[in-house]
């Protein structure tokens, strides 16, 4: 699946978490959405006193600003296996399952998954 496959919102995820990816050339990307339609991101971040996953920073930026459900979810890697990513982040701010995507680092959807509450 490509990201021309995805809705706009989730394409637009694609494209967010693609560019925090890059901004640092960071290991990992990540953006989310909440339930008003506002967008996060975050790129992975591995300092010799703070280490937080991508995902652990968009969803940390969503919940900071008020979100209290996240409805979809991407996650660029150079890994293909969704299983590896922690969810727990998702997990405890979401009120909905929600779908989590995990593309490459060109965009295309390897794997996906619904992040139950």
């Amino acid at each position: 699946m490509t990201m021309t496959d995805l809705g706009d919102e989730d394409a637009k995820l694609v494209a967010l978490a693609r560019q925090a990816r890059g901004r640092i050339q960071a290991n990992e990307g990540a953006a989310v959405r909440d339930e008003t339609g506002r967008s996060y991101s975050g790129a992975t971040i591995d300092l010799p006193s703070t280490t937080f996953t991508a995902l652990q920073l968009a969803v940390a930026q969503a919940h900071a600003a008020g979100a209290h459900d996240i409805e979809a979810a991407v996650v660029v890697s150079k890994n293909d296996d969704v299983s590896a990513i922690d969810t727990r982040p998702i997990a405890e701010v979401a009120s909905t399952p929600t779908p989590l995507f995990l593309c490459s680092v060109r965009g295309d959807v390897v794997a996906s998954a619904t992040v139950e509450t």
